[in-house]
């Protein structure tokens, strides 16, 4: 899962094997949705648990109606004027269908609490990858960052 080769938000790669030994919650993000104020709870939740192998990996994707029409640029911007985030993010990626990015392909097997598996749904739903790489939680994307169980499984992936 770490091994797959991803761009950074601003210019070259993103070295997902840095996160090797991390557990990390990647989210598919998007600056002008319903559900974007999550921003705020992923960086807290980045914050809280940052010194104890833990990131939060924002992936910027623009296929749901467009809620992600923005530059790399103008995205970080936002990102970092509006929520003040200082977890890493991707290069905008597909997520779902042909041009579907490999990183979300090792993804979207997993089930989620009510059993969905397969295509994204929405912006903002949540992968946990364990600190050996393998996919061990998803969350819908109305589930808050900061909710019992996305803090439960952190806490468990961190132990």
């Amino acid at each position: 899962m770490l091994d797959i080769e991803i761009g950074a938000l601003q210019g070259g790669a993103a070295d997902l094997g840095q996160y090797r030994g991390k557990a990390v919650l990647v989210v598919n993000v998007a600056s002008k949705c319903g559900l974007t104020p999550q921003y705020a709870g992923l960086e807290r939740l980045h914050e809280r648990y940052a010194d104890q192998g833990f990131t939060v990996l924002g992936v910027p994707c623009n296929q749901f109606l467009g809620q992600e029409p923005g530059s790399s640029e103008e995205i970080a911007e936002f990102c970092s004027a509006t929520y003040g985030v200082t977890f890493p993010m991707t290069e905008k990626v597909e997520v779902n269908g042909e041009g579907r990015h490999p990183l979300y392909a090792g993804l979207v097997d997993q089930a989620d609490a009510e059993g969905h598996t397969g295509d994204i749904r929405w912006n903002f739903e949540k992968f946990l990858i364990g600190r050996d790489g393998s996919v061990v939680a998803r969350f819908s994307p109305q589930t808050e960052p900061e909710s019992a169980e996305v803090v439960a499984a952190v806490e468990s992936a961190i132990g």
